[in-house]
Parts: C-alpha cells; structure tokens; sequence
C-alpha cells in the first residue's frame, strides 16, 4: 500500500467538485495545471478568478520533502515555530553529503563517519516532529520521491529546485525555499503568484538514439534559462503519451533549468503502470476514478493556442539527439553539429569523463538503455577512452539493476558505480587531478554545467546529454563523436558501429529491494530530544533576524556589482561547502565568492570602502557589519538562477546586507529573500545598473510608506561628491511588505506560535 493513501483519497474526493466550481469561475476549459492549481486553493472551492502572472494566491500542498542540504536550515527553522507535529506529510533524504571518490561502499561508509552529526540531527528532528526520514544511501531525493510519494493530480513543494521531477507522474511539484517548507510544515498557506502556462505539444514518437532527455535540451535551447520564469509548462500530445513515466520525469526535472515553476504531464497509461510497478495498486485505482479530471479538459489540447501564453511544438520523430552546453544548460548543440560548433570554439574535443546519474537520469529505464550501450562495447571489443562513472538513483533502482546483469555490464567497462546519492551532479565529487584547473572536456546526465560545478574547476567544459549517449561519448572519448554515423576502432582494428540503444521501461521481473533506507517517524515524538552541541562546526541553532528599525535606510555601502551570470552555485556555492549547510556563521564566508566584480572582472575581490583595499567579500562585508554599516549587492539578468537553496538569501542577511538590487530575479531567490525580511528590488530602467559606481554610498527611501505596486527611490552618492536618484521596482504584496517589517516571515510564525 501507498504511503498516506488517506490523504491521496482525501484530495481526490475533492477534485470533482473543486475543478466544477473553477471553470464555473473562469467560463471556459481548463488546462491540467489550472485544474491542480484551483484544486489546491486554501480556501477551498474558488471564489474569484486570478491573473496569471499577477495575482498572489494562497495553496494548501499535499506534501513537503527535503534533502539533507536544505533540510538542516529548513528543520533547523521549523524548531522555531513552536508546532509539535508537521501538519502536512513531510520527509527528509540523505543524498547530497555523500561525496563521490572511490566507489560505493567506501564512500558511503565514509559520509556516515563525516556526516554523522548532521545525519543524527535530522534522523532526531524527523522522528520528533513525524517526518519521514530516508537515510544514507536510500537515494536521490527525486527518485525515491517518484518511486514512492508523488501521485497524479498532487501538489507538492520541495526544498529543492529539481523537486519538479515529480510532474512526471502528472503532479504539480514546485522548489522553494526552507522557509516556504516551514511554514507549510508548521500548517500555514503558502503563497504563489499564480502562474502562466506554457504548453509543449509532443507529436511523433522517440526513435533511434533519441531520449526523452533530448525534449528537454531542445526546450531549453528554445526557451533559454529564464524564458519560463513564473510558468508552468504542461506537455501534451501523442509524443507525451508515448513515452515512460520516468522519462516524463526527467523532462519535467529539466524544467528547473528553463526557470520554470513546474513542468507536468496529464495523467496516462506510462503513469498507471509505473504506479502499480512500484506497489501502489491503490493510486492507480484512486486515480482511475477520477481519470478525467487528471488531464486537461479535451478542448485545451485540441485548440492549445486558446488556452496557454505561449505554446511549442516539437516532433518527436525528426527530434536529433542532443548535448547542451559548456557552462550554461540552454546551450543546445544537435549531436550532427557538434563537431563544428566545438572546433569553431574551441572546446576541448577529448573528453575525460562520462558520468550517468544524478536525480534527472537514474531511473532503472535510464541505467538499462546505457547498459545496452556499455555491453555492445564489450560484445564488439571496444573500451572506454574515458573514465565512466555511474549513480544509480534509488537503492531499489540500484538493487533490481543489480540483479538483472546492468552493474556488472557498467563493471565490465571499467565504471565505477558510486553510492546512490547526488554525488559529482551537486560537486559532491573528489575528482582527481581536479585542483590543477586544467582545461579539459567531460559530458554527463546530469542537468546543470555551470563552471566549478561538478568538479570545483571553472576550466572544466561540461556538457549534459541523455544516459545512453554520455555513454557511447565516454566509449569514444570524443566530444565530436556522433554515433548515429561514426565508427569506432576495436581492439582487433576493425571498424564497428554502435547500434540504437533498448531498455526497458519497467523491469520485467519487477523491482526488488531488501532494505530500501527508510525509517518511519516515532508515533509520540514529544520525548524525542534534538541535541545541537554550542561548539559544532557543522550545526548552529538560529538565532531570530532583526525587525525593520521602521526608517529608510541610509548610508548603505556597495559590497559588490556582480557582472553576468550570478546563480546560487555563485552566492553559495556546493561542493566542500556543503558540510556547513546547518551551521550558518560557517557557510557565510562562502558569500559571493563566485560572482564577478564589475569593476575589476575578479571573483572574490571586491574594494573595502572603510579601507580602501580590496578583498574577500564575506570578509569585507564582516567589516561592514562589524561597524554597524549596512551594505547592498547590485546584481545582472535572471539574479539567483539555478539552485532552491535559501543560503543564497540568508547569509547575505546574517551578514547585514540591507538590499539585493538587480536587473531581474529568478523566481526562488526572489521569494527567498522576501522570506529572510530581505528587500529584493529591480532597476525600473534597466540602464540605471551602469550608474552604479564602485565607491558608492547609497540611500533606500520610501520604505516609511512602503507599499505594494509603489517604486522606491535609490540615492546613490558617488566618490566625487555628486548623485544620481533612480527608481526601482518591487513586487512585493501586503502580506510580504510585513514579513520585511518583522524582519522575517519566521519571526511572524514564531510570535503567532507564542500568543496560541
């Protein structure tokens, strides 16, 4: 049986009438993700029709999950909003401190030993508060996500942006921020400004060495990283019902790359049968039932232009592989063009690594196709030109591989199967010869390539591509090698070709797993206690934010303008930095380390304005901090792209950063910053970003009456004794405006807590 199949059943009870009385309200069809939308409502049954793109809208989500990264700051929150139960079913995974070096086995045995602190801790705070908790090796949060949690027509938040994976089994499943999670946890509303809709229409059917992953590099190449910022894109169309409900989920992963909020699929027979493959005969009958409410209504599909903002439409059939990148997920090569764009720029044509894996391409369909590949390699006397790694996504992915011949297939080709966990995809990787900084070539499943990712070297070229094409790469060891035309030299010296890759969707023998990680919360966790030791490295109980001080605020110096891309990865980067993900002080000195100073085209090198010198900027902001000045980031396009995590806002605001002003903002960092009682703010003239100068001080006014829709004004006072005045913009809305004022959405919660 299914995990809280009650739930399940209470959801979809209230889908028919819910879905009636929103398209009473609208007055014409409904797309599915309306229908998910409005089922969801707090408030019950619609009373009012919203804006997409404009009106913030409170939901009820069915569920949360975390991963152990984002989880310690998220739980570490939820401590403080004095609930002793979550009110909604929760889990936390064990998947992004397990660092990738040596193989399974020992990898894992040595996170245990690392880790152990920040595994007890949120193995304790889980069973306290009734949180599902997954250990250690159980897997990618995504996939085991799928594989036991998500369900048709559900409506999910994750405190990571690939949390989307779950639109593959027809959910709505969107990334936030720990706070966003603590409140849902802690049974208050969450708010989203309701999105638009975007709305691919798949034609044809995958053929040949195409994959589902090849879907979504085109899109991304259509839509680039912010064209669907604030949408939901919802897939349709034969192509849609021809392919495999972990396919759809590696589709619906990538989505995280385009800024997408979500990224679905109308409920169909791949999902029925991925369903009762995974024992939950009872959602897939629950679902049955209300089958037609689990798509969008018939007009929309016939006539999608009427329906959605913006539609595409691809065929299948004609689609060609494709790997994206370097450096960025939207640059998007058709395997027949590669040879040229890569001599053409320069990128380095041996590649050094093949790595399959992470939670966009895991499943046991994915390691089967690759399979298909590695063993034709052997059969036909080929070896891997480059090193070839493998994370297998769940450990009953890993097990029922196992068993079926898939490992050892991979073994006999000299991979190396790494413990199912995130691994290299999050720079969880201890990849030899990586401080060197050498420039060099390596391809993956993965779904992000930003520089320094993977491996921590900014000259590594990385490029993402489907499971069964990083391996026929890796087998070649050429960036330029297109297995559709190309042959190989044997170890005999004749010529051979790799033929299309076969897989199946599901095991034929079904899954099988003996021990697949979990450990269910105590029934009464009120005697459970939740130790953090004062002198941790890795832990640190928060302390509550400062409220507003109710004034404008003046006299703010520039800490850094950030020139061109700034994600996550940028103002908190992964890797070694993970370990401090619970510890707050710690993790700040990795503040903006990866961003470019404009002023001098150097990360991590930013002009002290107290001193005159230049240095480190967590360093520098410390100064400021430490003589009670508060500072501002000025920032580029799509400010805060890639990543959920929440550190991103919070260190800037543990360190006294007053303001993030920027050209534009992805979605989650803009959300996360209004929950830290920061103020996000962007240029109202997009040209006023070059009136920014290195030595400036600078004025906030109009926060004594700030006020939705309602621009402030920025002062900037230049070295040389004059000023410039320019507006910004906000989108900040009432209930947001007071999170500011608090000084913190949290502290809010916490007050509310001490009155009930």
């Amino acid at each position: 049986m299914a995990f809280d199949i009650d739930m399940i059943k209470r959801v979809y009870a209230n889908f028919p009438s819910r879905i009636e009385a929103a398209r009473k309200l609208v007055g014409k069809p409904l797309t599915l993700s309306e229908k998910i939308l409005y089922a969801h409502l707090w408030q019950g049954d619609a009373s009012e029709t919203y804006t997409r793109g404009e009106s913030y809208v409170d939901f009820a989500p069915d569920r949360v999950a975390m991963q152990d990264a984002t989880a310690q700051m998220a739980l570490l929150q939820f401590m403080q909003a004095g609930r002793a139960k979550v009110a909604v079913p929760s889990t936390a995974h064990c998947d992004h401190l397990i660092q990738a070096k040596v193989g399974a086995e020992e990898d894992l045995k040595r996170a245990n030993t690392e880790s152990k602190e920040v595994f007890d801790f949120l193995g304790s705070v889980s069973n306290k508060y009734g949180i599902g908790f997954w250990k250690p090796g159980a897997g990618i949060i995504h996939q085991v996500v799928l594989e036991n949690y998500a369900f048709p027509g559900g409506m999910m938040i994750g405190t990571d942006s690939h949390t989307v994976n779950a639109g593959g089994l027809g959910m709505l499943a969107i990334g936030v921020g720990g706070a966003d999670a603590c409140d849902v946890m802690a049974g208050l509303p969450w708010e989203l400004k309701f999105p638009k809709l975007i709305g691919v229409k798949l034609t044809g059917k995958l053929n040949g060495w195409t994959a589902p992953k090849d879907v979504i590099l085109k899109v991304a190449g259509i839509l680039t990283v912010k064209g669907g910022t604030g949408c939901i894109v919802e897939y349709f169309g034969e192509g849609a019902t021809s392919m495999s409900c972990t396919g759809k989920g590696t589709i619906c992963n990538m989505g995280a790359e385009i800024g997408a909020t979500t990224s679905t699929f109308g409920y169909d027979e791949s999902m029925e049968r991925y369903l009762r493959a995974t024992n939950r005969d009872d959602v897939a009958d629950a679902a049955n039932a209300i089958k037609a409410h689990l798509t969008a209504d018939a007009e929309v599909y016939a006539e999608p232009e009427k329906y959605f903002d913006q539609v595409i439409e691809i065929n299948l059939s004609e689609l060609e592989p494709h790997l994206n990148g370097p450096f960025t997920p939207d640059l998007a090569t058709p395997i027949s063009q590669m040879k040229q764009e890569a001599e053409k720029n320069g990128w380095p044509m041996k590649v050094e690594w093949g790595l399959i894996g992470s939670c966009t391409n895991s499943s046991y369909e994915d390691l089967s196709r690759a399979a298909s590949i590695a063993k034709q390699a052997v059969d036909k006397g080929l070896s891997t030109k480059a090193d070839f790694g493998i994370n297998p996504g769940s450990e009953q992915v890993r097990f029922t591989a196992d068993r079926d011949g898939y490992l050892k297939t991979f073994e006999d080709l000299n991979a190396t199967v790494f413990t199912n966990a995130c691994g290299p995809c999050i720079g969880m990787w201890d990849r030899v010869g990586a401080d060197k900084q050498e420039k060099n070539t390596i391809v993956h499943s993965f779904n992000r390539n930003f520089a320094k990712r993977a491996d921590g070297n900014p000259n590594t070229f990385a490029f993402v591509a489907s499971p069964e094409m990083v391996a026929a790469i890796a087998i070649s060891g050429r960036l330029d090698f297109n297995p559709l035309t190309d042959t190989l030299t044997n170890a005999n010296g004749e010529q051979v070709k790799l033929d299309p890759p076969t897989g199946d969707e599901l095991p034929q023998k079904g899954f099988a797993v003996d021990d697949p990680g979990y450990q269910a919360p105590a029934e009464d966790g009120s005697n459970v206690e939740v130790i953090v030791s004062p002198t941790s490295h890795r832990l640190q109980l928060l302390e509550p934010f400062a409220a507003w001080e109710g004034t404008d605020l003046l006299g703010l110096k520039l800490l850094i303008k950030a020139k061109g891309k700034c994600t996550t990865d940028h103002i908190s980067m992964a890797g070694p930095w993970l370990k401090f993900r619970g510890h707050l002080d710690n993790i700040s000195n990795n503040m903006l380390i990866g961003a470019v100073n404009f002023f001098n085209e150097k990360t991590d090198d930013v002009k002290n304005q107290l001193t005159g010198e230049y240095g480190p900027v967590p360093a520098t902001q410390r100064a400021y901090k430490a003589a009670g000045i508060g500072s501002i980031v000025v920032g580029d396009e799509n400010y805060g792209e890639g990543s959920s995590r929440e550190h991103a806002a919070m260190e800037p605001r543990h360190l006294g950063v007053r303001a993030v002003l920027v050209k534009s903002f992805a979605r989650i960092h803009e959300t996360n910053l209004k929950k830290q009682g920061m103020l996000g703010l962007t240029f109202a003239n997009k040209e006023d970003y070059n009136k920014i100068l290195e030595d400036d001080t600078i004025d906030i006014l109009g926060l004594t009456s700030f006020a939705p829709n309602t621009p402030l004004t920025i002062v900037l006072h230049h070295k040389d004794g004059s000023k410039d005045e320019i507006l910004v913009n906000h989108s900040y809305n009432a209930q947001q405006i007071e999170w500011f004022k608090a000084g913190g959405a949290l502290n809010i919660i916490r007050k509310n807590a001490a009155k009930g």
